[in-house]
This record gives structure tokens, sequence and C-alpha cells, in this order.
């Protein structure tokens, strides 16, 4: 057929992606380079007092959010979701841990912090909600997520080289996936998730905490310190809430004030734990600090 200037030609229309949908592949790069630093050998040591710990704080969060997804549904209470529950609760951050730990702890204390980085990501939540039924999460979906885990895993203890120079690569992706997270977020959304995210940092440290300490004195037979150092919400965690919505559709109405929400206690924790878990060690001593009663002690021994 004879060209004609008048001819209509059929051009395909650009495929435009949701900020959800252009989030996927950030994700998984993201929760590979965040698995690098974890080797293998170093699990054996920590699988104690870590286990503790990563174990502890999985329940206490598991337990209250779908405690409050099967009393009132996916709307939660008070505008407080078990997806943002879940996400914040079962999420430490790592690197607040590590930094308490260097200054309180000792080498397994730190040490540790390989398999708490096993609760970065939505793993964890997806175990939570798949497990109670509270979602419907495919097998596929869930191998899916612990894939680029793997990878990272694998590739960190295949070349230790790599492994450090991806190590960094952790922090600097944070503000890309907080950038496609705020495309998504209605501004209006933020003011109506202050409060409940106040709370939910309150949730997180003063509930979450107290039990993860009990976990860590009586199971661990610990003084307790560390348990406070994980009573918070990571920063990766506000990829969690739209990480979850991709596997169930159904939780989607409810990610802009789950991401607000989670990234209210990341800020409320961040804060709140460090005094706390100055003052744990202040009065129940750790290996760098003794308690104050010690040193009482050896002043008056002393003079």
């Amino acid at each position: 057929m004879p060209f004609s200037p008048t001819s209509s030609i059929s051009v395909p229309s650009p495929r435009r992606f949701s900020p959800a949908q252009a989030r996927q592949p950030q994700w998984a790069f993201s929760f590979s380079v965040w698995e690098q630093p974890l080797q293998i050998r170093d699990i054996p040591p920590v699988i104690k007092r870590g286990g503790i710990l990563l174990l502890a704080k999985f329940v206490i969060g598991a337990a209250i959010g779908i405690s409050i997804g099967k009393i009132f549904g996916m709307a939660g209470v008070l505008g407080m979701t078990s997806l943002a529950i879940i996400s914040a609760v079962t999420n430490s951050n790592g690197s607040l841990y590590l930094a308490l730990m260097e200054n309180y702890g000792d080498a397994p204390d730190c040490a540790a912090m390989a398999l708490l980085s096993l609760n970065d990501g939505p793993l964890f939540t997806l175990i939570a909600l798949g497990g109670s039924g509270l979602a419907n999460v495919p097998i596929k979906a869930l191998i899916a997520t612990i894939g680029p885990i793997l990878v990272g895993m694998v590739l960190g203890n295949i070349d230790r080289d790599l492994s450090k120079f991806l190590a960094p690569a952790g922090s600097i992706m944070i503000p890309f996936v907080g950038f496609c997270l705020g495309a998504g977020i209605n501004i209006t959304n933020m003011v109506k998730g202050g409060p409940q995210g106040i709370v939910l940092g309150l949730v997180t440290c003063l509930i979450g905490g107290p039990f993860i300490v009990l976990c860590d004195h009586f199971i661990g037979r610990r003084p307790g310190y560390a348990g406070w150092a994980v009573a918070t919400t990571a920063g990766n965690a506000v990829a969690v809430p739209a990480a979850v919505a991709l596997v169930d559709p159904r939780y989607q109405p409810f990610v802009n004030s789950a991401t607000v929400q989670v990234a209210a206690s990341t800020v409320i924790t961040a804060i709140l734990v460090p005094f706390i878990t100055d003052w744990w060690v202040k009065k129940y001593g750790s290996p760098k600090c003794p308690k104050q009663s010690e040193i009482r002690n050896i002043s008056q021994a002393q003079s």
C-alpha cells in the first residue's frame, strides 16, 4: 500500500510507571547491597545474642500488629494499621545499634549486627502478615523478596573485596529510596499521620523495648543494654509498606499513611533509645561501663 501523508500511523504511547512499579528494581538492588557485609563465618559466634534479639523483636512486633489486624481489621485502630506496626517494630536501626555497642558492648555484641541485619527490609513483615492470614503472600513473591538478600550474602562471602566495596552503598541508596517513596506520598497524609507516628515510635521503644530486654536478660543472661539498643525502627523500614502492597494490593490504600508513620517512628526511636540505653548501662552496667554502685564502692574503697 503506497504511503500517503494523510495515512494514520499508530504510534504506541510510552508506558508510564507508577512510583510503586519504579521502586521494584531499586528495592532488589538495595536489599542485595545491604546484605553484602553479612559473612557466614560471623554467624556462629553471635547466634545466641543476635538470635535472641532478632527473634524477640520479631515476636513482639508481630504479636502487636497481628492482634490489631485480627481485632480491628486492615484499617487498624486510631489510624495505625497492622502494616505500619509490624513494619516499624520488627525492623531495627542497625547503625544506631552498632554505634551503641561500640560504646557500651563487646566484640560479640558488635558482631551480632550481622544477624540483626536480617530484619532490614520487608521479609519479616511479609512472614508475619502472610503467616497470620492478614495478607496473601504467594510463595513466588516471598522468594522474590528473599532472593536479593541471598544474592547479597552469597556475593559478599565469595568476594570479600566486593563486600567491602558495596558496604557503603547501603547508606547511599537510602536517599534514592526516600525520593521514590516521597514521590508517591500525598503531603496531607504526613499531617494526618503525625500523632500516630509518634505513638508508633513510643510503642516500638517503650513496649517493644522492655520485652526485648526481658528476653535478653532471662534467656541470654545479659544485662539488657543490647535489648534497648534494638528497640528502634530502621530507616530502611520506610520502604516496607509499599513493598508489602506490591505483594498484596489490598494494602495499597494504607501505604502512604503507614510510610509516614514508620518514618516518624524512625526519628522518635533514634532520639529516645540512646538516652534510655545510657541510663540502663549506668544502672545495670555493661562490658565497657561498670554499674554506678560499683563505681561508688571503688571510690569509697580508695578513700
